[in-house]
């Protein structure tokens, strides 16, 4: 039995966590109808008996008394958290799991990586401890976050590297939501770039999502919608589309988009909430699709992520969902996976899906998906028996995959159309702590990464000797 943290930091990731634990509460209800405190609660949830002084928790087997999140919200504006408090979720929180400040970190990374990291460095700590003390086996830290404003991706790495130092031998799994080509903060190339050097340094697997993915994922369900045939209609009761069915009211901006995400973590982590026939230890993740410890970026993708409710469409084939699962209309990142070269793939199924679908599905696809010459069988897979809410089946797909680069080479570029001009630059030169070195050494290691990355492009469709593999590992 084994438990895992969720640690939400800044404005997007506290909002993607409360989606988390408003669905993951969902999931549980659904399945548990007795209302008994199981193993599969305990994974992420304490249960408290409140009559008790020292706050401690109930063991597996008896009745569910008052259940309390396995998290830490952290944020340097008190907006999103106190909504949070005054929300449906206020009881599965308490105090001691929030830690906040009034003015934000200005869009300036060095202000939620100096000079909060430095103020807060004990408190956050001292949390993160004592969340850690009421788990029986510490297996996961989850850590949410973006990258585009200052105390996401300021604060949040700065939060990734105390992890590393206080829980070395605990799994961290970062869930990163990339800033598009347009958005509105000026400042989000630096932000992004400074961000990407820690979690390459700092992180076990990365999980990158964009917002431009996310949008056009969006506007095609709301297409669909609105388009189908006469009765068609997004079904009401799937947890993609927010606000129906969870404990949230009112649909807010970007409710949908952290839901898909939301929807990712709920996939990620069914094996360790649920039983199942082949379940993936969440450790198996970066022991399977790592093969080098500085490309651990896995690109995400759901599927049924586009499900109409009128009877007379049949619900999307078993293998279509596997298809589906490597299209680029449902990765979480704007790419095309099959034109790039896969290091690894894993696959986590959930429903009554059978390992020989499982196989079937794999020999069907593997003639067209480009594996590295040294890695062709490197898939790793698990089923869970427990479905999401609403569907019969699902299906998430992490691929250790070179399309990722074209995001980080997009990012690059517009990092250097700002910092050719030196604009904005004062801002962060103020900040106490914060030198220029910051961004030459994280754009150089942007470079070795990105290089990285093309040195096993270019050994796609050939055999691979095994010295130029080892020089990755360095």
């Amino acid at each position: 039995m084994t438990q895992s943290v969720v640690v939400q930091v800044g404005q997007c990731g506290n909002q993607v966590g409360c989606r988390f634990w408003d669905l993951a509460l969902r999931e549980h209800a659904h399945v548990n109808k007795k209302g008994v405190y199981d193993e599969a609660l305990s994974s992420f949830f304490r249960n408290v008996d409140l009559r008790r002084n020292d706050g401690g928790s109930c063991g597996v087997g008896g009745k569910i008394e008052n259940l309390k999140a396995r998290a830490v919200l952290v944020d340097m504006e008190e907006g999103v958290v106190n909504e949070i408090l005054q929300g449906p979720l206020r009881e599965v929180f308490d105090s001691t799991q929030f830690l906040t400040d009034v003015s934000g970190s200005g869009n300036n990374w060095a202000v939620g990586h100096m000079t909060y990291g430095s103020a807060y460095r004990e408190q956050i700590v001292d949390k993160l401890r004592k969340t850690a003390e009421h788990c029986d086996c510490l297996q996961c830290f989850f850590l949410i976050h973006s990258m585009g404003g200052g105390t996401g991706s300021g604060l949040g790495t700065r939060v990734l590297s105390m992890l590393e130092e206080e829980f070395p031998e605990v799994c961290r799994i970062v869930t990163s939501i990339y800033p598009s080509a347009e958005d509105d903060v000026i400042t989000s190339p630096y932000n992004s770039i400074l961000a990407m050097k820690e979690l390459t340094e700092h992180a076990d697997c990365v999980l990158p999502i964009e917002n431009q993915a996310l949008v056009h994922i969006v506007n095609k369900i709301k297409h669909m919608s609105h388009c189908g045939k006469p009765g068609s209609v997004i079904k009401t009761d799937t947890t993609v589309m927010s606000g129906q069915g969870g404990l949230s009211r009112a649909e807010k901006p970007f409710d949908t988009m952290n839901n898909i995400v939301a929807n990712l973590l709920l996939n990620i982590t069914s094996s360790a909430r649920f039983e199942g026939s082949l379940n993936m230890d969440l450790n198996e993740i970066a022991m399977n699709l790592v093969p080098f410890p500085r490309m651990h970026y896995l690109v995400p993708s759901l599927t049924p992520l586009y499900t109409l409710a009128d009877v007379s469409v049949p619900p999307r084939r078993l293998d279509q969902m596997f298809s589906d699962a490597f299209s680029k209309d449902h990765q979480l990142i704007r790419a095309d996976p099959k034109h790039s070269l896969y290091l690894a793939c894993a696959l986590m199924v959930r429903g009554n899906v059978q390992v020989s679908d499982l196989r079937r599905n794999i020999e069907r696809l593997k003639p067209s998906l480009p594996f590295v010459s040294w890695n062709q069988e490197g898939w790793k897979t698990s089923l869970c028996s427990v479905p999401p809410v609403g569907h019969s089946h699902s299906l998430l797909a992490l691929a250790n995959n070179t399309c990722v680069k074209p995001t980080f080479i997009g990012l690059r570029e517009r990092f250097t159309k700002l910092y050719r001009k030196k604009a904005h630059l004062h801002h962060y030169l103020h900040v106490d702590g914060m030198e220029q070195s910051y961004f030459t050494e994280a754009v150089s290691c942007l470079n070795s990464l990105i290089e990285e990355y093309d040195h096993l492009d270019a050994t796609k469709g050939r055999l691979m000797p095994d010295a130029p593999r080892f020089s990755i590992a360095r």
